[in-house]
């Protein structure tokens, strides 16, 4: 628990206000502050195993459930390559929180009976998109794009090409559940 932690590595993304709950001796780190660059995960992988090997309790904080386009996979491979027992306690993705704070359902019995979740920014050191934009854009399902502002114009762009409807209904929340949503 965040109680007992002797470290907190923790990014923009958390919820500030948990740091409250913090010993005041507890060391928190923010690795927000480690920039975007190519080898950023790398940095924050091997801050949890050196933080974890000095033998301290470590919480890795974030917002969401580290699962869904949160890297926490990448993290959790990381600790077990080097034989670190971790646990995950998931939060709530905001490709649902989100939607749901603005009234927007992602599902309806009479309007979408799936939903879709894509990455709006998507490793640029890759090849070629993974992402299957003919399904995507086929509009049997609603689309949720996380991160996807900065490449918000060819999104659409792409969607269109692959077949959406330019009349679909859409909406852009950003700062999903703060006051300033």
């Amino acid at each position: 628990t965040l109680q007992e932690a002797e470290v907190v590595i923790f990014d923009a993304l958390a919820n500030s206000a948990l740091l409250d709950e913090c010993d005041q001796n507890t060391e928190l780190i923010s690795v927000t502050s480690l920039g975007n660059t190519p080898t950023r995960q790398q940095n924050i992988n091997n801050l949890l195993i050196s933080k974890a090997k000095s033998g301290k309790l470590v919480v890795r904080l974030k917002g969401g459930d580290p699962f869904v386009f949160g890297r926490g996979g990448e993290e959790a491979e990381a600790l077990a390559l080097e034989n670190i027992n971790f646990e995950i306690i998931p939060g709530i993705s905001s490709s649902i929180a989100v939607p749901a704070y603005a009234g927007i359902p992602i599902t309806h019995r009479e309007h979408a009976s799936q939903f879709i979740v894509i990455t709006g920014n998507e490793d640029p050191n890759k090849n070629s998109s993974q992402i299957d934009w003919e399904l995507v854009a086929n509009g049997k399902a609603t689309i949720v794009v996380l991160m996807g502002r900065e490449n918000l114009p060819s999104i659409v762009h792409r969607l269109i090409k692959e077949g959406l409807d330019p009349s679909t209904p859409a909406a852009i929340i950003s700062d999903g559940t703060l006051p300033t949503q």
